[in-house]
């Protein structure tokens, strides 16, 4: 007989139904209004569309054992799902939009994961159009499984740094594929653990006796027969990591195996089969309009990190009455007609606004900032179709810089919302601490978040270098070039925040950090090339140049997006997302406040100010923060959270959870009878038991 609580209890009043509906008719806005002008309607169509799909599935419907397994149940179940996927994706005939979004809505990283977002597309990206027949026409049916293999045991973020070779051999016309040491062991591989059967290896290119550095090559790696490695590898699963459990990462090293001339893949550069000649890419920088596009997307995932995360600590916050406020006492309103006080939601105490608001604004700047850098990806493609480079290197800085900071707050922001939920939000039913574990790896992937912004401020410096010495042409004036153009013209310039209400100016604002980035750029500048101090000494300054410019850029396209905006909107939602904008500008200056006191932009006293309008524009957007987090309309099957319920059950889901608990499925627990009755009734003679099995003295 399992453990069950009684079925008549219901939580205290207000239950948390008509809390955070009473959060929801104060809202200045539609939310609904504001979720088709975030997604478009096509978007929503088709997440509802596969949410459904997905809801009928008797496989793929239920995720509660996602909470109670280990790895090797969750794996298992993990692999059953991936394959469901494709098999739905055939049946429902889903394209690539689709088939993410089913991946984005069930939410586990799966075995398959790697395959689809990195195998299929760089072979897609640099193969040429017989290595697309071999290679990827098999994927795309899943009847070859890839992964990426290019981070080693001892190599990461530095690409150039790794061991792994591949040497041409000419007399078989064949690559050499060789692990010469143990960190030259490719770890981390998504999908190789168990799953792959092929593998796009980086591989430092060798031939005629020369090193070209690493280049992409397409191996087998498992027999696809009976699934065993190939001769020369060794292959397996690298262990359980702090997160991402259903995922397979795994390692492998090769002994000197062989493989054809055409698994180099070469759409940019070749070796002549007959010669061993290295053939040189057309243009080098080509591969950077790829990374450009990921760390874009990156973004926009972060918004969808901050705005899951915020969701659940909202509504939580909305939910959950901690003590009582005696100045602004809450009161209900009984049945029969009398009044009592009740507890305070927590969400009324200022601490928690200062905690979690900033939080939506962060979500809602990297969903403006990631529209704009896909807007200026395709800009920069077509630019680069007829040869044009001018914005690459800009554009390309920009990313790198901005995966390293929306990553760096999408990790901090679950970590606050988990800690902003109290003791509830460790539980694993807050649907916030696994969230956490898988996302925490993209502060790491797609490059270091530290070691990235070495190359956005590495651009900027010599950005600054050209503009002040005049080599820059107005025709190819990017952002960068502009902001520090203008701190140039004035390096002296003040704030305008003379009043309170030049805090809610956008163009003061906005003028406020083009200037202090400008200022730590050009120090930085000074102190390299005339005071020569060494890279490695200004390491930390370079991060916060990096970090000062993203800033800048995200508060640029969120202001340009709601301020001057040319979309048909309505005027309370307009008004209600400038207020966001401008939270977002007021929490990153009070957080940055050093930087602009030490530029001299600002003085103590508007830094002080700039601390007070803060809380008061924190009360303001109070009465829209269920509806803020509402327009970002995630599905209860996508949060799979008791805390972040949609309908505020919060109390009645932790509940009903607690029941699954493979510990309660029975009221006396397995280990009773082997590990705590010994201990007991090894004293019996001690004790007396009635009939109801109380003992007595």
């Amino acid at each position: 007989m399992a453990v069950q609580f009684p079925k008549h209890l219901k939580p205290i009043e207000p239950q948390g139904k008509a809390l955070l509906q009473q959060e929801r008719d104060k809202a200045t806005f539609n939310s609904d209004s504001l979720k088709k002008y975030i997604y478009g309607n096509d978007y929503l169509e088709i997440r509802e569309r596969i949410l459904q799909i997905l809801l009928a599935d008797p496989l793929l419907s239920d995720k509660s054992h996602r909470y109670y397994n280990g790895r090797d149940i969750r794996f298992q179940k993990s692999l059953a799902a991936a394959k469901r996927l494709v098999e739905l994706a055939r049946i429902h005939k889903w394209n690539e939009e689709e088939v993410g979004m089913a991946e984005y809505l069930f939410d586990e990283p799966s075995a398959f994961r790697l395959h689809r977002s990195m195998f299929m597309p760089t072979i897609a990206n640099q193969g040429t159009e017989e290595q697309k027949k071999l290679y990827l026409e098999p994927a795309l049916k899943h009847e070859i499984i890839g992964c990426y293999a290019q981070t080693e045991l001892g190599h990461g973020s530095n690409v150039r740094g790794l061991e792994t070779t591949a040497t041409y051999h000419l007399e078989t016309q064949t690559f050499i594929i060789n692990s010469p040491t143990l960190t030259s062991s490719k770890w981390w591989i998504g999908g190789l653990g168990v799953a792959a059967n092929h593998a796009i290896v980086m591989a430092r290119l060798i031939t005629r006796g020369k090193d070209y550095g690493p280049h992409p090559f397409v191996v087998q790696i498992r027999n696809l027969e009976n699934h065993e490695p190939l001769a020369g590898v060794v292959v397996g699963d690298i262990g359980p990591k702090f997160g991402f459990n259903t995922v397979d990462n795994g390692f492998i090293l090769f002994d000197h195996m062989h493989v054809p001339h055409v698994a180099l893949l070469a759409r940019y550069s070749s070796v002549d089969k007959i010669t061993g000649e290295y053939i040189t890419p057309p243009n080098s920088k080509l591969a950077y309009g790829t990374m450009v596009y990921v760390r874009a997307n990156i973004v926009l995932e972060s918004r969808v990190v901050l705005a899951r995360a915020a969701t659940v600590a909202i509504r939580y916050s909305a939910v959950r009455s901690q003590g009582s406020d005696a100045a602004n006492p809450k009161k209900l309103t009984n049945p029969d007609g009398t009044i009592k006080v009740v507890e305070t939601p927590v969400l009324d105490y200022t601490m928690q606004q200062y905690r979690l608001f900033p939080i939506i604004a962060q979500a809602y700047a990297c969903h403006f900032t990631g529209q704009e850098m896909h807007r200026m990806y395709h800009e920069n493609q077509q630019k680069m179709s007829e040869g044009d480079f001018s914005y690459l290197a800009d554009l390309h800085a920009s990313s790198s810089g901005l995966k390293s900071l929306t990553t760096t707050l999408a990790v901090s922001a679950i970590e606050d919302c988990r800690r902003a939920c109290g003791g509830h939000g460790y539980s694993l039913f807050s649907g916030l601490g696994q969230f956490y574990q898988d996302y925490l790896p993209k502060a790491t992937w797609e490059g270091d978040n530290y070691l990235l912004t070495q190359q956005t401020t590495r651009y900027l410096l010599k950005t600054m270098r050209s503009v002040q010495s005049g080599k820059t042409k107005d025709k190819n004036a990017t952002f960068s070039i502009e902001y520090i153009s203008e701190y140039l013209a004035n390096p002296q310039a003040k704030s305008h925040f003379t009043t309170v209400a030049d805090l809610s100016n956008p163009e003061a604002l906005l003028s406020a950090f083009k200037f202090r980035a400008a200022f730590l750029i050009e120090k930085a500048v000074y102190a390299i090339d005339i005071e020569q101090t060494s890279w490695n000494d200004m390491l930390v300054e370079i991060y916060r140049i990096s970090r000062a410019h993203c800033q800048l850029v995200m508060v640029s396209n969120f202001l340009a997006a709601v301020f001057n905006n040319n979309k048909p909107v309505d005027a309370t939602l307009c008004q209600a997302l400038q207020r966001v904008a401008i939270l977002f500008c007021l929490s990153t200056l009070e957080q940055e406040t050093s930087d602009f006191l030490t530029s001299g932009y600002i003085v103590p006293a508007q830094a002080l100010m700039i601390k007070q309008h803060f809380i008061s524009v924190l009360k303001s957007i109070r009465p829209d923060v269920v509806a803020l987090v509402d327009a970002f309309g995630f599905p209860d099957y996508l949060l799979n959270s008791a805390l972040g319920e949609n309908e505020g059950d919060v109390y009645e889901k932790m509940t009903a959870m607690a029941e699954k608990e493979p510990l309660n499925q029975s009221v006396v627990a397995e280990g009773y009878q082997n590990y705590i009755r010994p201990l007991i009734h090894g004293g019996k003679a001690n004790w007396k038991f009635d009939n109801d099995g109380i003992a007595r003295l």
